[in-house]
């Protein structure tokens, strides 16, 4: 092992040795964004610079091009940088290198590790911004997996190679049931995890608390932090996604878990606005509606004539002030394969995990049900809905019991869902049990469930 690391940091040293010189000067500094001349034809869109300035090097990236002026965006702060300072064009490949001696580590936005230990490279580079599978080289997704949490494998169910997203306001539970899916889905071979713009202080609480100690041995974790610069906080994403394609590539079967693509969306939106893009609906840059399905669809079913696995992949999106149709919420849903809702009221009201089962949705149903959890769920949904309806009615007293049968059946059976979807967070529960459990509840509030498919 030691011998593999030193063959890989002296592979990386080659790598990072110059092929060519091309060296330009700051032309001017406004804000964020630096302005370099005497790059010429040699500089592209995404081409990484190198700046000289008084503090030390800083590394930057090209985000627009006008009349052979470079704009160039920090991966850290100008602080130090004046007009005339040297700008080196760097060979680098926009790629990563990733290994299987990278489970269990934590990385920056870049692949570093954050330990400060050495770290493996593979022998072949994965590209940041990979293109995804063909669509019609990909297979079907797979069979339904167990996630251990009951309203997620009875009413959101999550399938092999599909995208779900996770959508809720702050402080709903978002963090604590990705730990809780972290832990739980026992049928991924490897984990990989990008945390965009998370708070600083809460890096260690989630590894400790949430993810754990099993959870982190089979789990590659990629960091950008809020006070990283918009540019660091999107490489994270796509370092997160590289990573898992390595693991795919080699015939694994991947969990991904992206928390957050709205923070993504505001580091994409902040580049574009420095590069002089036009503000569009709540101020996003046309490229941020761009580069979401570049990213999402990077996960999903893999081709099987190359022997690769599947990405199953869980995206959280940060929702603006609980306005569940905001802009980044509405494209993101539209892309991917399902999405579960946390609701702020039925977390005040202490059922946890807080998921809105009536406005939570798996396109994967109907088929990856049997006919008879297909038969429970159809009957449990239309019962809480129908509760959902009357709930208002019946707390002001307008509402006499036995005025009507279906909604007599609701009442007897809503509190008893909702006190048995309450889950803690290491308590999980078999999907077999979960709809047993929940057939029995529907029997006893006066339903009458056509049982031929019961066994089917």
């Amino acid at each position: 092992m030691l011998a593999k690391t030193r063959f890989s940091t002296l592979n990386s040293r080659i790598r990072g040795v110059k092929t060519h010189d091309v060296r330009g000067s700051v032309a001017s500094i406004g804000g964020l964004e630096l302005m370099v001349d005497g790059l010429g034809g040699a500089v592209g869109i995404g081409s990484q610079v190198e700046i000289s300035g008084f503090s030390g090097l800083i590394r930057g990236e090209v985000v627009a091009l006008k009349a052979g002026i470079a704009s160039v965006l920090p991966y850290g702060s100008w602080e130090g940088v004046s007009t005339g300072d040297e700008v080196s064009l760097l060979d680098a490949q926009g790629e990563i290198r990733p290994d299987a001696s990278w489970l269990g580590r934590i990385l920056d936005a870049f692949g570093n590790p954050m330990d400060g230990l050495d770290l493996g490279e593979g022998g072949r580079g994965y590209p940041y911004r990979n293109q995804p599978p063909e669509a019609f080289a990909r297979r079907a997704v797979g069979e339904k997996l167990e996630t251990g949490i009951k309203a997620i494998d009875i009413f959101v169910p999550l399938c092999r190679g599909q995208r779900l997203g996770i959508f809720a306001g702050s402080g709903v539970g978002k963090s604590t049931l990705m730990g809780m899916f972290a832990r739980q889905v026992k049928e991924a071979d490897v984990i990989v995890m990008g945390l965009v713009g998370e708070r600083g202080r809460e890096l260690q609480d989630f590894i400790r608390r949430d993810l754990g100690e099993d959870g982190l041995a089979r789990s590659v974790l990629v960091v950008a932090t809020s006070d990283q610069p918009p540019l660091t906080r999107r490489q994270a994403a796509w370092t997160a996604t590289a990573v898992a394609e390595y693991f795919r590539d080699q015939g694994k079967h991947v969990f991904l878990m992206i928390d957050s693509v709205t923070r993504f969306a505001m580091a994409q939106r902040e580049i574009g606005l420095a590069a002089g893009e036009p503000p569009t609906t709540k101020g996003y840059t046309p490229t941020v509606f761009a580069e979401l399905p570049k990213l999402l669809e990077r996960s999903g079913p893999g081709n099987p004539e190359l022997g690769q696995g599947d990405i199953t992949a869980i995206y959280t999106v940060l929702v603006d002030g609980d306005d569940m149709n905001e802009p980044i919420a509405d494209t993101v849903r539209g892309i991917l394969d399902g999405h579960a809702v946390l609701s702020r009221k039925i977390a005040e009201a202490g059922r946890y995990p807080a998921i809105d089962l009536a406005k939570s949705i798996s396109r994967m149903l109907p088929h990856c049900h049997m006919k008879a959890e297909n038969s429970i769920l159809g009957e449990a949904r239309r019962a809480l809905s129908r509760y959902a309806e009357m709930e208002d009615i019946v707390r002001i007293g307008a509402y006499r019991q036995g005025t009507d049968p279906e909604t007599d059946r609701a009442l007897a059976f809503a509190p008893a869902a909702e006190a048995f979807l309450t889950q803690g967070m290491r308590d999980p529960s078999a999907s077999e049990m979960a709809f047993a459990t929940l057939y029995g509840l529907l029997l006893e509030g006066g339903y009458v469930i056509d049982t031929a498919g019961i066994q089917a």
